[in-house]
Order: structure tokens, then sequence, then C-alpha cells
């Protein structure tokens, strides 16, 4: 196949009860990789995925499910059709599921060690009322001016991800994000909303969570990168077990540069393909690129992304 495809993963906001059932229902592969999910991290993924339940909200365990689902669809992709991705691109959370496509995470270690990054995440904001909120609709450089001169005031909030022109999230204090909110609409955005979130990304409250993370990445990342992967902090690619390890400890900290991303790689791929729940980066991507974005979020959306992905191979 001579398409260039980048392969996106979403991140944390991506999650629903029942995510990954249809996979689970239809496919062996991925029934064997949700029971080995839940003997080796100790996560009953069936209750957490497929019946309500509260736990899907907390980090913890909202990180491994969402890569779990993802690793799913992209496993079943590629054994219907071999194919490689040009390089692989995840929002956050995402990017570990892009390690796992490119081969320099095992899935099943990649749900531990989301599982203990969410873990480490929660433990860092689990004595502060922490929150995030979206602004939509104001510049970023408006953004950041405002949160930088509240910064100055001893507000601790921070802007930490650059998903679309025109939205971009803040992390913080929630009480700091309240008081920012009207500042926010004041100058001009069309919504600042606070998110359902119980850690505060990317940004210096969870610099305790760095070197724990970092441990575990030296035992668990190998060196077998069939393609590149975007990094999240440098919106640029890299292809080693070295530059993983410096910049995978410093995403916790700092922002997401999504839109960045997009703009970087968008000129080197003729499509997109998603794999997870839903279809949440291809929203983010309509401001971003012209090309054709496909989605596997289940057992139809995987064939139908297939024949299209034939069809578009002319």
């Amino acid at each position: 196949m001579s398409l260039k495809c980048a392969f996106l993963f979403p991140g944390q906001g991506s999650q629903a009860i029942g995510m990954g059932q249809d996979f689970f229902n239809n496919s062996q592969v991925s029934k064997d990789m949700l029971i080995e999910a839940s003997t080796q991290t100790g996560i009953d993924f069936s209750e957490l995925l497929f019946q309500e339940n509260m736990m899907l909200g907390e980090t913890e365990y909202t990180q491994p499910a969402i890569l779990l689902v993802g690793a799913m669809a992209h496993r079943l992709f590629v054994e219907k059709t071999g194919m490689k991705p040009a390089l692989a691109l995840g929002h956050s959370l995402g990017e570990f599921t892009a390690l796992v496509a490119v081969g320099a995470l095992h899935p099943i270690d990649a749900v531990k060690l989301v599982n203990l990054r969410g873990t480490l995440m929660a433990k860092a904001c689990a004595k502060q009322d922490v929150g995030m909120m979206v602004s939509l609709g104001l510049s970023d450089e408006a953004v950041e001016e405002i949160c930088s001169r509240q910064r100055e005031n001893g507000l601790q909030v921070w802007p930490v991800n650059y998903n679309a022109d025109g939205q971009i999230v803040i992390a913080g204090i929630k009480k700091d994000l309240e008081f920012l909110s009207p500042l926010i609409k004041e100058a001009g955005a069309k919504r600042a909303m606070l998110l359902d979130m119980s850690v505060a990304s990317h940004c210096p409250l969870l610099e305790s969570a760095s070197a724990p993370l970092e441990a575990k990445l030296k035992e668990m990342l190998k060196d077998d990168f069939i393609a590149p992967v975007i990094s999240n902090v440098t919106a640029k690619a890299y292809n080693t077990k070295a530059e993983a390890l410096d910049l995978l400890p410093q995403q916790l900290v700092k922002p997401v540069l999504y839109k960045h991303s997009m703009a970087n790689i968008d000129d080197d791929v003729d499509c997109y393909i998603e794999f997870g729940h839903g279809n949440v980066l291809k929203g983010l991507n309509r401001k971003a690129t012209k090309k054709p974005h496909f989605n596997v979020s289940d057992m139809a959306s995987l064939e139908a992304t297939i024949e299209a992905i034939k069809e578009l191979d002319v």
C-alpha cells in the first residue's frame, strides 16, 4: 500500500461506558487482550468498560481503559491490513498508545504504565482542589497573557492543551480557574467552561510524578520504533528510546502542542486514521487539515475504514 497514513490516538475525555465492547464480543484477540490486561493490573476491565460505574472517570482507570481500547482497535486494523503508519500522534495519554502502534511499547505493558501514570497524577493532585477549563474563541496569545498576568498575582493557572485555533485548555487550582473564567469571557471568549477532570494535567503541579514515571519507562520502553512518534512537548518527531525517556516525563508538566503537531505533519501524510472510541480528534482536526480522516472505534468502522483506504489507494 502506497498511502502514507498518520495513526492518531485520543486522550482523556474520549472515554464512555461500552467502548470496546464490540471488539470484545466479536474478536478473540481483543478478548484475550482485555483478559490479560485485567490479570496484569488487577483491574476488571470488563466491568470498568462495559458496566455503569464511577471509576471510569478517575484518571488512574480512565487512562488504561482508553489505551486498551485504542490498542485493540489498532491491533485489529493491522491484522487485517498489515499497514504500518507513516508516523503516529497521540493527544496527551494518546502518545503512549502511539508508542504501542510503532512497537516501542508492548500493549499490556502500556496499560500497566498508564495505570501508574494516572495513579501518580492523582497522588500529585490529591491534596489540592484542582481542575481544567476550556476556553473557546480566544487566541492563544490572549489566553497566555491572562494566565501569565494572574500567575504574577499569585494564581496557579497554566495553558496546557493547544487543541485547535480558538480552543485551548487551562489547568490549575479550581478556585483560581473559577476566578479566571469571567476574565477569559471579558477578553472575548465565546465560552470558558470547567471540565470534568480529577487532575490538572500538563502543568507544574504534576512535577512529583515525573521521576517515578521515568523509572518505569526505562523498564518498559523498547528501541524498536517502526515509525516516528510526534512529541506532545516539541511537536516534532522522535524514534528512539533515549528521546522518549527525555520527552515523556516532560509531557506531564508541559503543554500538549497538538495543533502545532498537526501543522507540522499535514504535508507529509495522505490521510489520518484515529483508533479508539469515537472521533474526538476528527473534531479537533477540522480546521487543521483537508485530508481524509477515518476512525476505527468498532467492527463496523473498522471495515468501513479498510474499504475507504482501499478506494483511496489507487
